[in-house]
């Protein structure tokens, strides 16, 4: 269970996040019949690096699984590279509600600018008959990457966690690993 000083250092990203599920609730109620993301539908979940603030706050949720679930991990947690996210059991999150901004963008349409180019993109299963979206459907990827950017820097500034504080990205395998109690698995990114 979270104590008192790690709800103040991840005040900020949880705020970054009911602001991203509000956009993605927006979208997906008003499209509804235009996005076919659904439970089950996992083939966008890969293996992943996270910012330290979003691998604390995916480490508090899975602490909290039940013993099955976390030695089904255990058996995962040598998953790493481009595979499958270690995460999913029968093709569902095991921390869903704890999940990385980028798995709660997942399908929805992005704005990126790609050599000096913008576009909008999304999974190519959602929005089949939408020949335009307003812009108010869109999220701009660079300005919440950036915003993601000052939130794990605001929390590196305050945690007192020295596992958070030294590394710049955590693969969700070193998650589970933490989780776990050990550091096996540790194949990261930084």
């Amino acid at each position: 269970m979270a104590d008192d000083s790690e709800k103040m250092e991840l005040g900020g990203y949880r705020l970054l996040v009911s602001r991203v599920d509000e956009l993605a609730g927006r979208v997906a109620r008003t499209f509804s019949t235009e996005i076919n993301c659904r439970p089950g539908c996992s083939g966008c979940c890969r293996h992943l690096t996270l910012f330290p603030v979003e691998a604390m706050t995916l480490l508090l949720a899975l602490e909290n699984l039940t013993p099955e679930n976390l030695r089904f991990l255990a058996d995962r947690v040598e998953m790493a590279g481009d595979g499958p996210c270690p995460l999913l059991k029968e093709g569902l999150c095991l921390a869903y509600d704890a999940r990385p901004i980028i798995c709660r963008t997942h399908g929805l349409p992005l704005l990126t600018e790609m050599e000096g180019e913008k576009r909008v993109d999304f999974c190519p299963e959602n929005f089949r008959g939408t020949e335009s979206l307003p812009g108010s459907a869109v999220l701009n990827l660079d300005i919440l990457n950036q915003t993601l950017v000052a939130v794990n820097a605001a929390f590196l500034r305050e945690t007192a966690d020295p596992r958070f504080a030294a590394r710049e990205r955590f693969s969700i395998a070193h998650i589970v690993s933490l989780a776990l109690g050990h550091e096996a698995g540790t194949n990261d990114a930084g």
